[in-house]
């Protein structure tokens, strides 16, 4: 039944509703006080009457029409069934709930209400007058308990006021609570949620879910080269994009950074998830116009599906999160379904990063030396000095092994200051007089990208040439082109600092990177090393001989000193000698070995190494 009031005129009754104190609107509560002008926006415009008997209604809606300051439309139902059709199917700004119903009874009747419109007020209107009673209607989840007969038309509008007030800033701040503040997208809790939610439901179904985790590939350039504000612009159009690429039923979050994840039920097969995949990837794959800037970027995609209801949704979201890094492994805007030699590949990569933690902390590393020599007359001015591991099985594992996991992990931070502070420890041994004719033997130090950003790199390597008494001139930092690269403006300043400090700088495998001539006169560069992949196609590839030839040409015009690493044979010593090379490093003058002082080995015991 349904009826419309308009109007306002005070009831003659005066009774007050029956709430405990702390449900009162007093200024604790930061409630309106009577009589202050509402914003239109909070009155409720539909309420709905569940109520059974036809008494109680007739008061309702008397009192309804005593007091309200605007039309309502009031609908009337019998029975919980039927409110919760009508709640489905039309909606309401407040229901007036009874807790005896025929088809109902108690608390099962909020219950019933809450979890079919979880967003609308509910207040009890019952004929109980019981603090117990109504406690538990208020911890159920009403917004007000009132009693019939103790309330006037006044006391009960105000109450639905309130009511519908105080549920609209529950409802935004849940909301704000499981939403992500940028997109709108479901947060993390609120996905997990719905994952959990979704497997359960799979123990009455037959279909599977999928968990879809993608990163975009392009967004720290984007954050870098247009700034934070583009890369939010950025982050939003990418959520509305994947959001209409989705079905309508899929679950879409941001767990933060560039990372989204969906939530995809009743799909037949991997196949199936891979569909959506590539959606979201196509959607992706259109130019954004980020602040008047066209933006390309692509995502990598991890896949795993499930169709078990023991299925836990962390490590769902792990598994398809290890897809996802194996999709980006292969290649920029992959896709890639979970298997279980993933998981096991990330459950071996766990156990080698524990190892190696294990090594660093246990002093397993150490420093083998490989020397270099001055071409003219094969004397050594110096060495390299490599990292190795010596396992706690007694085998020596080389860098190639583990080093690549180091820089992932970070550790490679503590390898880099144990190999620099025991090659300065090592050029303090060394005698600090060079043979006539020669200058001071210096020891080589690879360091990588990573390293080179660290904001605490320059004061360590400090610390360590004094802490040894080295001569930091002797000591020549290593690094390959793409390690200036990761950030030009901070690899810049920190190799001014460590010039400051009298340390010389190398460029290693010259020529496998970018190879610019800019990148030798803006940054502060002693050394050009020539990788051994050119040494090696000396004489034999003509595009290798002349790329060596040209490095030491560069070099020589540029006064820079010019290293050739590989090599092997006395052919190719011979040839770069000729050609001008200074110095040279490879199996033919010794192979890395834990030498404890290179420089007394003559020449002739280091070509027999």
């Amino acid at each position: 039944m349904e009826m419309t009031f308009s109007g306002r005129a005070r009831s003659a009754l005066t009774v007050t509703p029956n709430r405990p104190t702390s449900q009162r609107n007093d200024s604790a509560t930061a409630m309106p006080v009577l009589g202050e002008r509402r914003p239109s926006s909070i009155l409720p415009g539909r309420i709905l009457l569940v109520e059974d008997n036809e008494v109680d209604v007739a008061m309702v809606r008397a009192l309804l029409a005593e007091s309200a300051g605007r039309s309502c439309h009031v609908t009337s139902v019998g029975r919980l069934a039927d409110a919760r059709a009508y709640l489905l199917s039309a909606g309401a700004d407040c229901v007036l709930l009874d807790l005896s119903l025929p088809d109902a009874e108690g608390l099962e009747t909020v219950e019933v209400v809450l979890a079919t419109a979880p967003e609308v007020p509910i207040i009890v209107l019952s004929g109980l007058q019981d603090d117990r009673v109504t406690m538990a209607a208020l911890n159920e989840g009403a917004q007000d308990y009132l009693v019939k007969g103790q309330v006037d038309g006044e006391s009960l509008w105000r109450s639905i006021r309130y009511a519908v007030e105080r549920k609209r800033a529950e409802v935004a701040l849940r909301h704000q609570a499981l939403h992500d503040p940028l997109t709108g997208l479901a947060n993390r809790p609120l996905f997990m949620d719905r994952l959990r939610a979704a497997i359960a439901r799979l123990a009455r179904q037959s279909r599977p879910l999928a968990v879809l985790v993608m990163d975009l590939d392009r967004f720290k350039w984007v954050n870098d080269s247009l700034g934070h504000d583009a890369g939010d612009e950025l982050l939003v159009a990418t959520a509305r994009r994947i959001e209409r690429a989705v079905r309508p039923t899929d679950v879409v979050a941001r767990f933060g950074g560039d990372e989204f994840v969906v939530l995809c039920e009743d799909v037949d097969d991997d196949r199936n998830a891979l569909v959506v995949a590539e959606r979201v990837q196509g959607a992706l794959s259109v130019d954004f116009s980020i602040t008047g800037t066209q933006v390309r970027v692509s995502a990598s995609v991890g896949i795993v599906t499930s169709r078990e209801p023991a299925a836990k949704p962390e490590e769902l979201l792990r598994d398809a999160d290890v897809a996802m890094y194996r999709a980006k492994e292969l290649g920029k805007g992959g896709c890639e379904p979970f298997d279980t030699a993933m998981r096991n590949a990330v459950q071996d990569r766990l156990l080698a990063e524990q190892d190696l933690r294990r090594a660093i902390a246990e002093d397993e590393l150490l420093v083998y030396y490989q020397p270099l020599v001055d071409l003219s007359d094969g004397h050594p001015v110096g060495a390299e000095a490599l990292v190795r591991w010596r396992h706690a099985s007694g085998e020596v594992v080389s860098p190639a092994q583990f080093i690549a996991l180091a820089e992932e992990t970070g550790l490679i931070r503590g390898i880099g200051d144990f190999v620099t502070r025991t090659a300065c420890e090592q050029l303090a041994r060394w005698n600090p007089v060079a043979p006539s004719g020669h200058q001071q033997p210096s020891l080589h130090v690879n360091l990588s990208a990573r390293q080179l950003i660290d904001p605490g790199l320059v004061g360590r390597i400090a610390r360590f040439l004094a802490s040894a008494g080295a001569n930091p001139a002797q000591l020549c930092l290593e690094l390959t082109e793409t390690a200036f690269l990761v950030d030009e403006a901070t690899s810049l300043t920190r190799l001014k600092a460590l010039k400051t400090l009298g340390v010389r700088l190398c460029v290693d495998d010259f020529g496998t990177g970018y190879s610019s001539l800019s990148h030798l006169t803006k940054f502060p560069i002693d050394v050009v090393k020539i990788d051994q992949s050119f040494t090696a196609g000396l004489a034999v590839r003509a595009r290798d001989t002349a790329v060596v030839e040209s490095v030491i040409a560069l070099g020589q015009a540029l006064g820079l000193v010019v290293i050739a690493e590989g090599v092997e044979t006395q052919a190719q010593a011979d040839l770069l000698s000729a050609l001008g090379c200074h110095q040279a490093q490879g199996y033919l003058f010794g192979r890395p070995g834990p030498q404890a002082n290179l420089l007394h080995v003559s020449t002739s015991d280091k070509k027999s190494a």
